[in-house]
């Protein structure tokens, strides 16, 4: 799309803050309106749109993205998505480790363990520690309340839910970003443990780091976008 517009303005509707384009509602890519929950949001839209010289590029736009996503996809399926959100908990990244006695295992338990008994106190659960890669089933009651958990969060959340945990392949790590267990980069950092850890022994490859460099990028993207949820003052 073109750039047509002068003005990016905002109107309170039933639905919360509605973009306008001279006037014009901005539409999702399946045809809803683009009302945004908090006032804070609302001005991150207003803002990229504003900031569109010639064409509309969705990677730079990454607030309207994510609210795009919460209106069309998961607010028809809000359940269907949080159990797909729920279900990085059977795998979590957390609970898999190097061979015992490996110094890439002790990094992981040094790192790792504390997530899992931040979750663990937060939510009444516990995890089974997987040496290797091979799956082992998590215990029931653990992935009973995690999918309790995460289907108390709003269409919203969700939407920045689904990109964390897809990008950090941890459910756990997903939940402290929400619960504001640590700083987004300290929880990134667990995250990317793995591949930090190989770089450092084997040196930096440009195409590996620009990939983690990107995905970063997206990750505090969902980040931001869980912050611009917190309540207007």
């Amino acid at each position: 799309m073109r750039r047509f517009w002068k003005e990016v303005s905002l109107e309170p509707t039933t639905f919360g803050h509605a973009v306008r384009l001279d006037a014009r509602p901005v539409k999702t890519p399946t045809g809803n309106m683009l009302a945004l929950p908090t006032r804070k949001m609302a001005d991150a839209v207003v803002a990229e749109w504003q900031a569109v010289e010639k064409t509309v590029n969705p990677v730079a736009m990454p607030i309207t993205g994510f609210a795009n996503a919460a209106i069309d996809r998961i607010a028809p399926d809000r359940a269907g998505f949080a159990a797909a959100i729920a279900a990085y908990g059977e795998t979590d990244l957390f609970c898999y480790r190097a061979a015992a006695g490996e110094a890439l295992a002790e990094r992981q338990a040094l790192i790792w363990d504390h997530w899992l008994v931040w979750a663990q106190k937060r939510y009444g659960i516990s995890f089974v520690i997987v040496e290797g890669i091979m799956h082992q089933p998590q215990p029931t009651s653990t992935l009973e309340t995690l999918r309790t958990v995460v289907a108390a969060r709003g269409t919203f959340e969700l939407a920045a839910m689904a990109k964390l945990a897809h990008l950090s392949g941890s459910l756990v790590a997903t939940l402290a970003v929400v619960e504001r267990a640590g700083t987004a980069e300290e929880i990134w950092d667990a995250a990317c443990l793995d591949e930090l850890w190989q770089e450092a022994l084997w040196g930096a490859d440009h195409w590996a780091q620009k990939n983690r460099s990107d995905r970063a990028a997206e990750f505090m993207a969902a980040v931001r976008f869980l912050d611009l949820l917190s309540p207007d003052t």
